[in-house]
């Protein structure tokens, strides 16, 4: 009777023993903290920015006949837009509007034949693809508009705002949770100005094509 009872002593200790000895033998493992899971970064949002760079196009004139300058020069200013992330795709709506000083003169007859642009901005929509971290690449598209100002030292000058179209692509990227950098290029045509007598014949109509290049800093709210 009596090892009967030892036996079952026996037992019950090693029944209760087993848990503890996993417990310390888990106790003597080297502690692990949690996988740290990065954040998901989101194009969605307003922002606003600032950009500058370089333009640089061609003007033809009707008259003098084969007159044709290339107006060049510096640009900057303000930038205004949003985004809207669906999965990999980002679709947004972008607005701008710089300062230039972007111009060029040349002998046309009697006379100095100046393009000159003193305001460019653009309204357009723009598609990126951010499935490559903090990258986001971009086609856009849309609206140019110019302050235009044509001249003809012998005869006078015609100013006028110009709509035209621009298509062009960039690479933005995501620095932190709020600031992204970009880089751009702009095709735009802003079609004719009439300058007619006061470049020197009537009808006298300058065309304006150009490329910018630019780079620009971007803070989302």
């Amino acid at each position: 009777m009596t090892s009967k009872l030892i036996r079952s002593g026996i037992a019950v200790l090693a029944l209760l023993a087993a848990p503890l000895a996993a417990r310390a033998a888990d106790l003597g493992e080297p502690y692990k903290a949690p996988a740290y899971i990065a954040p998901v970064f989101s194009w969605t949002g307003f922002y606003v920015g600032l950009n500058a760079g370089y333009g640089f196009g061609k003007s033809n004139w009707d008259f003098p006949a084969g007159t044709s300058v290339s107006p060049d020069g510096f640009l900057g200013g303000v930038t205004l837009g949003y985004n809207l992330q669906t999965g990999h795709w980002v679709w947004g709506l972008e607005g701008d509007l710089d300062y230039a000083n972007i111009h060029k003169s040349d002998a046309c007859g009697v006379g100095t034949c100046e393009l000159k642009t003193d305001w460019f901005g653009t309204a357009r929509g723009r598609i990126g693809y951010a499935g490559w971290n903090n990258f986001m690449p971009y086609i856009t598209g849309g609206a140019a508009f110019a302050d235009l100002k044509a001249s003809n030292s012998a005869t006078g000058s015609e100013s006028k705002w110009k709509v035209g179209w621009t298509l062009g692509g960039g690479l933005e990227y995501a620095l932190y949770s709020r600031w992204s950098i970009k880089a751009e290029y702009l095709y735009a045509d802003l079609g004719k100005l009439s300058c007619d007598a006061a470049c020197g014949a009537s009808p006298d109509d300058v065309t304006y094509k150009t490329q910018i290049v630019r780079a620009g800093l971007n803070y989302r709210f």
